[in-house]
């Protein structure tokens, strides 16, 4: 059953035709950075040294991750996170199963740029996402960095940081910590910021787009982002937010989201 979702999800995402198209990268200048980690999504399986999967979770974001192995695929240099109808709900209730992936425990790092390649078949109800947490605590209070969210059919992507600052009951959005900006939708996008420890500059297609400062007088739990932070890539599947439009729509799926490269580069001495 699940076999005629994957071909289904072939020939509705064209991934024989994403091998054919240039893997370009926005220019970055070496007189500032240096490469100091990447997965470039080569081969055909996931690198265990560098991902593990995401598992099933009570908050929105990952209570339709599944571990199945159709769900996750890396053919052409590029990583396939597939989101289908669940074909058994006998065995499993959610109504929808989802792939992600982490780098928690594997790879952190603490201030750099980040650029990540990505696209995906958009759907009513569908929400992927590019983050990252800090290692050091619980949600909030570890900071959240919220390199793209994307909810429905939008031709926006979120770009938001969290921390216990900004969830405060009542707390005034100041510093601003989230916008949104416009999206070629259906293409390829890269996705990133640029993050030192006075400041993160989200980014898109290398443009900036959003900067959230560091005030001091506002303590740690304004600036929890001076710490090692990890990866999250996550497909998504319904919940609160994605579903304020309205009900995630079974004909739209599958869906997912294609992730071409993720880099990381140091400050170059």
């Amino acid at each position: 059953m699940i076999g005629k979702f994957f071909i289904a999800w072939l020939l509705m995402v064209g991934v024989v035709a994403t091998a054919a198209e240039p893997r370009t990268a926005e220019e970055v200048d070496a007189s500032r950075w240096t490469l100091a980690w990447q997965d470039e999504f080569e081969g055909d399986e996931l690198d265990a040294e560098k991902w593990t999967r995401c598992k099933r979770g009570k908050p929105d974001w990952q209570n339709t991750m599944s571990d199945d192995p159709q769900l996750l695929e890396i053919a052409d240099g590029v990583l396939h996170l597939k989101a289908i109808q669940n074909p058994n709900l006998e065995q499993d209730s959610s109504p929808y199963l989802t792939a992600g992936v982490t780098s928690e425990g594997k790879y952190s790092f603490k201030y750099g740029k980040v650029q990540i390649r990505a696209r995906f078949k958009s759907a009513q109800g569908s929400w992927p996402a590019l983050w990252m947490l800090g290692n050091e605590k619980g949600w909030p209070a570890n900071g959240e960095i919220d390199l793209m969210e994307h909810l429905n059919f939008d031709t926006i992507a979120y770009q938001t940081v969290h921390s216990k600052y900004t969830h405060r009951p009542g707390v005034k959005d100041d510093p601003k910590h989230g916008s949104t900006s416009d999206i070629n939708r259906d293409e390829w996008n890269t996705y990133g910021c640029e993050w030192d420890a006075d400041k993160i500059v989200m980014t898109i297609n290398g443009e900036p787009t959003h900067t959230y400062p560091r005030v001091e007088a506002l303590g740690e739990e304004q600036w929890p982002f001076c710490q090692e932070f990890y990866f999250i890539l996550s497909m998504q599947v319904g919940g609160g937010w994605v579903n304020q439009t309205g009900p995630t729509d079974p004909a739209h799926y599958p869906a997912g989201m294609e992730i071409d490269w993720v880099r990381v580069y140091k400050p170059a001495e």
